[in-house]
């Protein structure tokens, strides 16, 4: 049985943060024309619980700074999206939490890669 690498999860990582991202950052446009959209923070929920899987998945094996980058970064997500769930308030955590996630895995993903190297 194939072993996934730390490299796949990044990918998967850097794609969740990035589409999250741009939902956040787009979605608000999107709600000022009369398509009848709405906010759902249901939609950052399923992105936050990717992210969170991968993750998961690399800080057993990457470096402190890569660790502690996504850690906070997800942090700040949860915290973001739980606000809104909770207590229906917009936090703007949310965007910084993204480009950590973003960052994080790309620090992650080149060190990774000029290891295997």
């Amino acid at each position: 049985m194939k072993k996934i690498s730390t490299s796949f999860y990044d990918i998967l990582g850097i794609s969740s943060a990035t589409i999250c991202l741009i939902h956040c950052l787009i979605f608000p446009l999107l709600t000022i024309l009369p398509l009848g959209l709405s906010h759902n923070p249901f939609i950052d929920l399923l992105f936050a619980s990717i992210g969170l899987f991968a993750i998961l998945k690399i800080i057993k094996k990457s470096s402190l700074l890569v660790s502690s980058i996504l850690v906070v970064s997800m942090a700040l997500i949860w915290i973001s999206i739980l606000t809104e769930l909770l207590l229906d308030i917009h936090l703007d955590l949310i965007y910084f939490g993204g480009i950590g996630m973003i960052i994080g895995h790309l620090i992650n993903y080149k060190l990774h890669r000029n290891q295997n190297h």
